[in-house]
């Protein structure tokens, strides 16, 4: 399971409404903690929408069956997660891409 390694959140996070971001929904275990947390932290789940670029099927059903007043707003819902849990097609690694990592 993954560790929580940093958060910063405003003191009235929970009075807000909350746009959460990741440009890929995979399996949807990333997403659940980070909105977990939000919840824990007193935001209602009816005030967060989660916004990312493309989504697997898995990810956007794990999500939705978790947390059933969210809202996710996708761009592009591809086929499915391969067997090491990447979307496909997808757009690689995004952080690759984004910070501009070589491998």
């Amino acid at each position: 399971m993954n560790q929580l390694i940093y958060e910063k959140l405003p003191s009235d996070i929970s009075e807000r409404h909350v746009l959460l971001m990741d440009p890929v929904l995979g399996t949807g275990n990333s997403a659940s903690q980070a909105i977990e947390l939000l919840i824990q932290k007193g935001v209602p789940e009816s005030h967060i929408i989660f916004l990312n670029l493309i989504s697997a099927p898995e990810g956007i059903h794990c999500v939705c069956k978790r947390f059933p007043s969210l809202k996710i707003v996708t761009s592009e819902i591809d086929l499915c997660i391969n067997e090491e849990y990447r979307v496909i097609p997808g757009l690689g690694e995004f952080g690759d891409r984004y910070f501009g990592t070589d491998d």
